[in-house]
């Protein structure tokens, strides 16, 4: 393995390395691993706070560097903010992963507190024609049928209903307004 100096004695350069690592140099490897490790594991840590998700993004950047050293290019930045800019990402990646699948869980979770439709619309479908009140139904979008179902036969608040149809609340507000209106119309029922 050829590997230039930084001079001074401080060690490989890292660029350099970098070269030798694209090449299938595992000694390269090593060495980058050594002078990268600690600062990726830092600015990863920064990011997540938990140790465990820490040490296992930190090794997914330094696979990501072992796989694409050949995309380095030193005119565009210096080798470590390169591997920085995978850490950084990398890190990001995880947090927003993370707070999708959170999301999704107070999704389901909101979904299994409410009542089941079938409970709520014997009541209301008792005294108006059943047949009737499913036929207007039909007529509504989608948007607004889940809009007055979730919020009138499930009982959800407005914001409720918005959150778990992944809608702005003035949207999800419109929609029922506009859906409850063309169920009166469809009904014949006066204002």
């Amino acid at each position: 393995m050829h590997v230039a100096g930084t001079g001074g004695g401080a060690g490989p350069d890292l660029a350099e390395l970098l070269k030798e690592v694209a090449r299938g140099d595992q000694d390269a490897f090593a060495a980058v691993y050594d002078q990268v490790a600690g600062p990726v594991l830092g600015l990863v840590r920064s990011v997540l706070r938990d140790p465990a998700q820490s040490e296992e993004v930190t090794q997914e950047v330094l696979v990501e560097v072992w796989r694409t050293a050949a995309h380095f290019q030193p005119d565009k930045g210096s080798a470590m903010s390169w591997v920085m800019t995978f850490a950084h990402r990398r890190a990001v990646d995880r947090v927003r992963s993370a707070q999708a699948a959170t999301d999704r869980e107070q999704r389901a979770a909101l979904l299994d507190q409410t009542p089941a439709f079938d409970e709520v619309t014997e009541a209301v479908e008792a005294r108006l024609e059943r047949e009737q009140v499913r036929r207007c139904m039909r007529t509504l979008t989608e948007l607004q049928r889940q809009s007055v179902t979730l919020a009138y036969y499930r009982g959800l608040t407005y914001r409720e209903v918005a959150e778990l149809l992944a809608q702005p609340l003035g949207t999800v507000k419109t929609r029922l307004r506009d859906g409850l209106i063309r169920l009166r119309d469809c009904l014949g029922v006066t204002a």
